[in-house]
C-alpha cells in the first residue's frame, strides 16, 4: 500500500516560541517523527511554511517539496487543508497515495514499531480512518448542566471496580493526536482525518503526550530520554490494556 505521511509544521507558536525546532531530548521535536516515520519504511513529506524547519527537516531526511503558502499556516488553519495541499502536490507529480498517516510533531513519544504496528493493523483492519488512542478508565463525572451540583458518574460509585478487575470494555479511549492513517478518498469526498469505517490504534500510555506548554515539553523530554536509554518495548506489539487488541469504533 502506497502511503504518504505528512507532518505539518508552521514556524510561529505561541505557546511555546519555536517549539518545533527545539531541542527536546537531543533533537529538534520535530525530528523525532520524521525519524520514527522513515524506520516504519514511509515517504515521509513535511509541510511547513518556515524556511529553517524546512531545512533542518530535509537534514533529517524527510521531503520537503515546498514551503507551504501563508493562507495554510495561520493559527486558525484547520489540519485537513493542509493535509490535501500536500496530497495535491503528490497527485501533480502522478503520485496519488492511497492513503495518508498524519503524525504530529507535538507529540513525539512514539515507541519502537509504533508507526509499522499502526501501519500493519490498517491493511488488516480495512479500516478507513484509524485514530490513535490511549486507554482512560472510566472513572469519569459529569458535572449537573444547571451547575447546582448533582453530578454524575460514568461509573457505579457503589461498586467501584479496581483497576485491575477492568476489562477492555470497560475503558474509554482518548485521541493522543498523535497518529492518524486515512484512505485519501476520505480526505477528498468528507475534507476530514475521520471518516468511514474507523478503526482504533491503541497507544501505550507512555505515547499520549503532547504538547502545549512548557511543563508537557519537560515531560516528553524526560519520556524520551528514558526512551533512549531504557527502551519500553511493551507496546510494540500490544494493542490495549492487558495486551487485548484495540476495538473498532
Amino acid at each position: 500500500m502506497n502511503i504518504l505521511c505528512v507532518i505539518p509544521v508552521r514556524g510561529g507558536s505561541k505557546g511555546i516560541p519555536g517549539k518545533n525546532a527545539r531541542s527536546v531530548a537531543g533533537k529538534p521535536l520535530v525530528v523525532w517523527s520524521i525519524e520514527q516515520a522513515l524506520a516504519a519504511g514511509l515517504d515521509v513529506l513535511v509541510s511547513t511554511d518556515d524556511a529553517d524547519l524546512a531545512e533542518i527537516a530535509r537534514g533529517a531526511g524527510a521531503d520537503v517539496p515546498f514551503l507551504r503558502p501563508a493562507e495554510l499556516a495561520q493559527d486558525t488553519t484547520p489540519t485537513e487543508p493542509v493535509i490535501l495541499h500536500a496530497i495535491a502536490h503528490r497527485v501533480a507529480g502522478g503520485r496519488r497515495p492511497e492513503a495518508v498517516m498524519l503524525l504530529q510533531a507535538t507529540s513525539p513519544v512514539r515507541l519502537p514499531g509504533t508507526i509499522a504496528r499502526a501501519v500493519r493493523e490498517f491493511r488488516e483492519t480495512g479500516v478507513d480512518s484509524l485514530v490513535g488512542v490511549v486507554p482512560q478508565t472510566p472513572f469519569f463525572w459529569h458535572p449537573a448542566a444547571d451547575g447546582q451540583g448533582g453530578a454524575t458518574a460514568e461509573y457505579d460509585p457503589g461498586a467501584r471496580p479496581r483497576r485491575q478487575e477492568l476489562a477492555a470494555g470497560d475503558y474509554f479511549y482518548k485521541e493522543t493526536g498523535s497518529l492518524y492513517l486515512t484512505r485519501t478518498e476520505i480526505y477528498e469526498r468528507d475534507n476530514n482525518r475521520i471518516g468511514g469505517r474507523v478503526g482504533l490504534f491503541v497507544m501505550d500510555e507512555a505515547e499520549g503526550v503532547d504538547i502545549d506548554t512548557l511543563v508537557d515539553l519537560r515531560i516528553a523530554e524526560q519520556v524520551l530520554g528514558d526512551l533512549q536509554s531504557e527502551p519500553l518495548d511493551r507496546a510494540a506489539g500490544a494493542g490495549g490494556p492487558a495486551g487485548e487488541k484495540g476495538d473498532e469504533a
